[in-house]
């Protein structure tokens, strides 16, 4: 359901698509628009209240901040007073001062309370800066204040990798009330950004318990994006169990879920609607079913037959189509005319059933690397490919990439440049300011700036061995990213303005960009935010008529096959050619500071990716290839 005129509680399983689901679910077109309905709900609820008291749970993180910023728009439009609601939050880090800028105190008071009339005396939130001997006696006060008043109207949530709300970790008991915990390493590695590393993450919190949440009258809980969608598919449709605490949440009787289409991509009726409901089907519905198909019977497309449809919920689907044989020619050549060994287009030939146009022959592209070294470790393949075929290859590098380096990388170089120039004062000063910085602190100017000329080093490296001339690297170096810490800032017209003054001055036949969300540290998101927007402001212009953007994805995950318009097949030793293309980025080898859960090193992960994307290739009956980088074509 996308932008309904309210949020309204229905009981799963009352609609035939919702039946796997054991909780209310909601799903958006975006989180801006979830979070204004969840805002009016509350500010609904508050006013219902009648000036008598509302007692308010509040949740932290990224998810809950839309709906604290429309709940601010509501205050100032003179909508809602929150001079009666008393508040209670969730939880707070432990032994961290309140005026630390990551305690939940500080957030609350930079999203909410500052903004609004509400009485400092009605907020409540766990004090996580005690003695360890008054912890337990502060948890029952803070347990038994919230009982006094009646109990939580309303309680907002969001939810983390680990499923836990709250901080009840995985493993905490349904009948758990406020009490100190020992966060999960998953948790403290994704609050790492906020904290500049996880070593500066508080190992402890404070948390209201399951209990505590579970007596609350209503419960909205948030969901953005898509590294929320497993976990809450798992919170929805999976059994009851303390290792995913937040499934106790099925066993209430008034709560909904909030969801934007990423975030709600692994429910059932969105995964495989054909096992829910009858589908409407088209094109994209159809290659997703069929290829479901094929990999659940083991089967390449080919050998599809009619009993594997009917058996698997499919019969509709051949039964409109009319002919089981052309069904499965049709999604064989479907999957067949992605796969082209020219990604700039083939010249002088037929291009109606290839993924690129053949003309212009020879395109002027812009690869976006959002970090120094994506462009390698997503589309290395694909890269070479455009400069051996004869296109004006250009390459955009969006951030300089020094929070990456690590300060043993930094003072690596700095020993070999005072071993050559032992006059130059400079080189002590910058490893003074390295072996004298503080956890927590920003990095100086000098040290910022000798990490952004290591990674630019290493770029020049490599577009070197791929035979690009250096003229065509371009480093944006955007103003976002520079803040010294993981942290970045929200992108300003200054970002806008140096992308889009590239594209105009390059006027592109092809853009490359990444895709891929699932970045530990968000900035392929902002990167992509901004290229779109460039993009929007330029569209009309008559170069643009002829400029096409192609999605790549990389060290992280890889588009689905069904969502893949245009694979690019590498041979072993275009494998290797990457792979060494990659590996000149020495300051990302062995010691990776920011690489999520997966621990290999970038080459190999992205070799492994490419080579798996070729074997589910080979399963669906396509030739076999070494390995294949994909593409996903983004329409403006």
């Amino acid at each position: 359901m996308s932008n309904p005129k309210k949020i309204t509680h229905e009981k799963p399983g009352k609609f035939e698509e919702s039946r796997f689901e054991k909780i209310h679910s909601l799903t958006f077109d975006s989180a801006k628009n979830g979070s204004k309905l969840v805002a009016k709900e509350i500010v609904d609820s508050i006013n219902s209240k009648k000036n008598k008291p509302f007692i308010l749970g509040l949740a932290t993180g990224s998810s809950p901040i839309g709906v604290y910023k429309h709940l601010v728009e509501y205050y100032k439009k003179g909508k809602v007073s929150f001079k009666n609601v008393i508040t209670f939050n969730l939880d707070e880090y432990y032994q961290i001062n309140k005026s630390h800028p990551q305690s939940y105190f500080t957030f609350m008071q930079n999203h909410l309370f500052s903004h609004i009339d509400i009485p400092s005396g009605n907020i409540n939130i766990p004090n996580g800066n005690i003695k360890a001997d008054e912890v337990l006696v502060n948890c029952k006060k803070y347990e038994e204040k919230i009982n006094t008043l009646g109990g939580i109207d309303f309680q907002l949530l969001g939810i983390g990798r680990t499923a836990h709300i709250g901080f009840n970790e995985p493993g905490s008991n349904k009948n758990s009330v406020t009490r100190l915990i020992v966060l999960d390493p998953i948790t403290r590695e994704d609050a790492s950004s906020d904290f500049n590393g996880v070593n500066m993450v508080p190992e402890k919190a404070i948390t209201m318990g399951i209990s505590t949440i579970m007596k609350s009258r209503r419960i909205v809980l948030l969901a953005w994006g898509h590294k929320k969608s497993k976990i809450v598919a798992k919170t929805i449709e999976g059994p009851i169990s303390s290792n995913a605490p937040a499934t106790f949440l099925q066993n209430h009787d008034n709560i909904s879920i909030i969801l934007d289409k990423e975030a709600s991509d692994d429910l059932t009726k969105n995964k495989t609607p054909w096992v829910v409901k009858e589908c409407k089907w088209n094109d994209h519905l159809r290659k997703k079913a069929i290829i479901w198909l094929s990999n659940k019977t083991k089967k390449p497309l080919l050998k599809l037959t009619l009993r594997d449809y009917n058996e698997n919920g499919l019969a509709t689907l051949v039964a409109e189509q009319g002919n089981l044989h052309d069904l499965n020619i049709w999604i064989f050549n479907e999957i067949q005319k992605t796969i082209t060994g020219w990604p700039g287009g083939k010249p002088d030939h037929d291009d109606t059933y290839r993924p690129e146009r053949a003309k212009p022959a020879k395109k002027r592209i812009i690869i976006f690397s959002p970090h120094p070294d994506d462009d390698v470790i997503s589309m290395g393949g694909t890269f070479v490919r455009l400069i051996e075929q004869g296109h004006e290859v250009h390459v955009a590098y969006q951030t300089s990439g020094n929070i990456a380096v690590s300060n043993d990388e930094a003072l690596k170089f700095i020993e070999v440049m005072y071993g050559i120039d032992k006059k130059d004062s400079l080189y002590n000063e910058i490893k003074k300011q390295i072996l004298l910085k503080k956890d927590g602190e920003p990095e100086s100017k000098n040290v910022m700036h000798l990490k952004s000329l290591i990674r630019k080093s290493e770029c020049i490296g490599a577009s070197k061995f791929l035979n690009l001339p250096q003229k065509n690297l371009h480093f944006l170096n955007l103003p976002f990213y520079e803040t010294g810490f993981i942290k970045k800032n929200d992108p300003s017209e200054k970002d806008y303005n140096i992308t889009t003054e590239l594209i105009k001055k390059i006027k592109p036949h092809q853009i490359y960009a990444a895709g891929d969300l699932a970045d530990p540290h968000g900035t392929h998101r902002i990167c992509l935010d901004i290229i779109f927007k460039s993009i929007e402001s330029i569209k009309n212009e008559k170069f643009m008529d002829n400029c096409w953007l192609w999605l790549y994805r990389g060290a992280w995950q890889e588009w689905n096959i069904e969502d893949i318009e245009m694979a690019i097949p590498m041979s072993p030793s275009q494998v290797i050619q990457k792979r060494n293309a990659i590996l000149f980025h020495q300051s990302q080898k062995d010691k990776v500071m920011f690489q999520g859960n997966d621990k290999r090193e970038f080459w190999l992960r992205a070799e492994e990716r490419n080579k798996k994307t070729a074997k589910k290739y080979n399963k669906l009956g396509m030739a076999e290839y070494e390995a294949i980088e994909a593409f996903k074509r983004y329409y403006f």
